[in-house]
């Protein structure tokens, strides 16, 4: 089984490498647009993805080499905006959202505004952009007045025979200096999972066997809509978003005791509401001396509430044996402002300062069946039972100033360096009072090369801190585990804390032919976060993610992306990656030298597309698989040991155009059936002293999911 795995991720990554040689044979490097710029910007025009006959801006960014590389190199994330604010920009600008970005967009931009896009790999006067990460720029044509409007139809059939509609509606479209994009979908997230678990004893005599079906109707509704407006120095950008859903989920069980030779029925009637909407701005001018001063705000805020009953099932009753409710409420509130301008013709500067304030308040209730307690309506008629630092508000106040200068040292070689000051204020109230202060310096450094105008060499080194999860501040609700309906929070929990070193190779084949590329890091680990002991005492054994000292990560990562021409196969694209990585860490329960959690040792992606213009159609597929073995899948607690594997992933699909300007898909999601799988191990007492009492063999899977979708534009 071993060596078809290993046949599975080597000879696809071979077959890249083959594609990547092979070309130099006889081709000699050329620039898309023109050969004699260096200035490792490559833009593709709208002719370009003429043949293909796209229907959006997201179609067109599909048929290029490496757009997954450029996609992928920064970005946002976590709580407030950082540095970096994501990589897709929309007529230079980018779009001033978290949940409604620029990468959102680009599936409701009719292929038929677009003028051409940009794949910058390096500085760009005209857009302010400086520095050595990849950035996409969508150019809209330039005209006085333009309108379009995009529909999406799509039929979704489940592995249980459930068939569910989706779709969306978007208009776009330009009146002088005023552009609009307004979106409306109603998108189906409905699930059903099917899972077994064997339950043994230290001698491997089979206890217990549970089947369960969770099935869960899922629709989520979302309305956005992005306003700019261009003025003769400046520019104003406003965008909003508002979301909501309120899945049910019904889970039926069936537990087959063989010790007493008995079969009993569980079911759970699931209920949750979620909406949350964004608003968000930004304003740029733009002196007479070319330098940059924005200013961007944005204000967000999700509400949730999950709540789970359990009811024992007899022929002719039922009896509810648990209750459980988790609340929550996330806001955000951001405001950042930024300046830049030229020292001189080849040194830029921009400095700024950010000020975000993050909220969570989060609230957990339980109730279980017990004759002894006094009911309450609050926990759905069961006993309350007290759940310490289940009521809590986390708010965190952040200040960061920042300063980033960027050299072009000359034509071919440029330097990057950074500073940022990171102060913040921590808070929780509730079952818990707690204050902390925080304060990091962040730089960095990054040395950019171009040794010709299509290969690229960077090597860099900064400084990262995490940001930490707010649930993890407070008791939760673990829904992966029967015997355990609730984990510990942990107060006390800081940051992570990172120096990150990398060198990249980037290579730009001949005549578009595709990108190569080779990161390879190392990240030095300070206060890796993982669960830690936080027993009350011996006899009520807890714990909670926190801090377990110092680790280390490395590896290489390679990306093949090329055209496969030279086959004898035109128009096709064979995209793969490949990472292998190792890490290093302490564990804390049993002192033993183990790999950060989720860190196997490798995985890999491949996908391929096939567009046959003289016939209007396309088709294609993609795999993912890694590793299941090594500590990186198991991950240790204080009273069990899981150890998890995940099969290999495959989709594929077909998409037709015909009558006129439709485009029909079908797409075959999770065709291999893929399962995920955990061995649990259970200890009487703490795992370290090693007294086993139950082995748990579980599986699960959501079956095969078929998709049909009709798309067009007018």
């Amino acid at each position: 089984m071993m060596n078809l795995c290993k046949n599975a991720l080597v000879k696809p990554f071979v077959l890249s490498l083959l594609v990547f040689v092979a070309p130099f044979a006889w081709s000699q490097p050329v620039n898309l647009e023109d050969p004699s710029n260096d200035d490792s910007t490559t833009v593709y025009p709208a002719d370009y993805f003429a043949e293909f006959s796209p229907v959006s801006a997201n179609d067109m960014l599909s048929r290029i080499p490496g757009i997954g590389l450029a996609m992928r190199s920064g970005g946002g994330g976590g709580r407030g905006l950082g540095s970096g604010e994501g990589q897709v920009l929309i007529n230079g600008k980018r779009l001033t959202g978290k949940s409604n970005a620029g990468e959102s967009q680009l599936s409701r931009i009719s292929a038929d505004q677009v003028d051409y896009i940009e794949i910058i790999r390096g500085s760009s006067e005209a857009l302010g952009i400086r520095g050595a990460s990849q950035v996409v720029n969508v150019v809209l044509l330039d005209t006085p007045s333009r309108s379009s409007t995009s529909a999406q139809l799509n039929f979704d059939r489940y592995s249980d025979g459930a068939l569910r509609p989706g779709g969306n509606l978007a208009f776009s479209g330009q009146s002088g200096e005023f552009n609009y994009l307004l979106n409306i979908e109603a998108e189906s997230r409905y699930n059903i999972w099917t899972s077994e678990e064997f339950s043994f004893d230290p001698d491997l005599n089979l206890l217990e066997s549970r089947s369960e079906e969770n099935a869960r109707d899922q629709t989520d509704y979302q309305a956005s809509v992005n306003l700019g407006y261009a003025f003769e120095q400046s520019t104003f950008q406003l965008n909003g978003l508002y979301g909501f859903s309120q899945p049910p989920s019904q889970v039926d069980r069936i537990i087959r005791d063989f010790v007493t030779d008995t079969v009993s029925q569980q079911r759970e009637d699931n209920s949750s509401e979620r909406d949350n909407w964004e608003i968000g701005g930004d304003y740029e001018f733009v002196a007479t001396n070319g330098g940059r001063f924005r200013f961007l705000f944005i204000v967000n805020d999700r509400q949730f509430d999950y709540t789970r009953e359990r009811f024992d099932v007899f022929d002719d009753s039922e009896t509810k044996n648990l209750f459980l409710l988790t609340s929550g409420r996330d806001r955000e509130r951001i405001a950042r402002s930024t300046y830049s301008w030229n020292l001189t013709g080849s040194q830029g500067l921009e400095i700024g300062m950010e000020i975000a304030q993050t909220i969570r308040d989060s609230g957990l209730l339980m109730g279980l069946e017990d004759d002894e307690g006094v009911p309450s309506d609050s926990v759905g008629g069961l006993v309350p039972v007290e759940i310490s630092n289940s009521d809590s508000i986390v708010e965190e106040l952040r200040y960061e100033t920042f300063a980033v200068h960027d050299w072009q040292i000359n034509s071919r070689l440029s330097l990057k360096s950074s500073v940022i000051v990171e102060t913040s204020t921590i808070t929780q109230t509730g079952d818990v009072l707690n204050e902390r202060d925080f304060r990091f310096v962040r730089p960095e450094i990054e040395l950019r090369y171009n040794v010709t105008p299509s290969l690229q060499l960077t090597a860099g080194v900064r400084k990262d801190v995490s940001q930490l999860s707010f649930s993890d501040f407070s008791a939760t609700v673990d829904n992966s585990d029967e015997d355990q309906n609730t984990q510990a929070g942990n107060p006390n929990i800081a940051q992570e804390q990172s120096w990150r070193y990398e060198i990249n190779l980037e290579q730009r084949l001949p005549n578009d032919i595709g990108v190569f590329n080779a990161q390879f890091y190392y990240r030095d680990l300070t206060d890796v976060i993982d669960r830690i002991d936080v027993s009350p005492s011996a006899d009520d054994l807890q714990s909670a993610r926190g801090n377990i000292g110092d680790g280390k990560r490395y590896g290489v990562n390679f990306d093949v992306s090329s055209k496969l021409g030279f086959l004898s196969l035109p128009n096709a694209l064979l995209t793969t990656s490949l990472s292998l990585r190792d890490s290093q860490v302490i564990d804390p329960f049993l002192g033993t030298t183990r790999r950060v959690r989720n860190n196997g040792r490798w995985s890999s992606r491949i996908g391929y597309r096939h567009d046959l213009p003289q016939w209007n159609m396309s088709y294609g597929f993609d795999h993912f698989n890694s590793s299941n073995d090594g500590s990186g899948k198991i991950e240790i607690d204080i009273i069990d040991i899981e150890e998890r594997t995940t099969d290999a992933y495959l989709s594929a699909w077909v998409e037709k155009k015909a009558f006129g300007n439709f485009t029909f898909r079908f797409e075959a999601q999770n065709i291999l059936k893929a399962e995920n799988c955990r061995t649990r191990t259970r200890f009487i007492g703490a795992t370290v002293d090693g007294i086993l009492e139950e082995i748990e063999e579980y599986c699960s899977g959501n079956g095969e999911k078929l998709s049909f979708s009709i798309r067009t534009t007018f």
